[in-house]
């Protein structure tokens, strides 16, 4: 390499005699700098989510590769958050990849001290069976001689992360199955 040369490399050099006099665009640029790419260009898709952490409900973009979670990053779309997230939101890989997360149903017998495992059929159908008895058992056709048609067996209190949709199925669900008990958090 020529003096020259040399001294065309220096980023200072092509600010001053260049097109770039403040130095923010190609008189900056490196050779380095100009072979890096974003850690997520090579991503298959991009999911739009909400952090789990606390109620505020930022956006989150989570990139997929290979039908694996490769980065999660705050979504600049979301109204919310504009794109950033707190250390907790922006940990959130960690979350979906770290080696202490489960993988299985986890269950706990009443009076019980260990965890079993349990297949998501399994769960899914206990899950099931214990609403249609709790709907069962706090039936109420009538109360004090007015018709209820409604249950006290079961309630909901929805998370102040739920958007809209979410909550308008959950509360079309609820109220379908007899329930009246049922809340969101972000309004208490």
């Amino acid at each position: 390499m020529g003096v020259r040369q040399w001294i065309g490399s220096w980023p200072v050099y092509r600010q001053v005699t260049g097109d770039d006099p403040l130095g923010r665009g190609a008189a900056a640029k490196s050779g380095v700098s100009e072979r890096l790419k974003p850690r997520v260009s090579t991503a298959d898709q991009v999911v739009k989510s909400v952090c789990p952490y606390c109620a505020v409900g930022c956006g989150q973009n989570v990139y997929v590769k290979d039908d694996k979670v490769v980065q999660i990053e705050g979504d600049p779309d979301s109204p919310v958050s504009r794109g950033r997230l707190c250390p907790k939101g922006s940990a959130s890989l960690q979350l979906t990849t770290g080696s202490a997360r489960e993988h299985h149903v986890l269950y706990r017998r009443a009076h019980g001290t260990d965890w079993e495992r349990l297949d998501l059929d399994t769960a899914m159908d206990m899950i099931a069976d214990r609403v249609i008895a709790a709907r069962r058992d706090g039936w109420q056709w009538e109360q004090g001689g007015n018709r209820t048609r409604r249950t006290l067996g079961f309630a909901s209190l929805g998370g102040a992360t739920l958007d809209n949709e979410e909550n308008y199925l959950i509360k079309k669900l609820f109220t379908a199955l007899g329930a009246v008990q049922i809340e969101n958090q972000a309004r208490i």
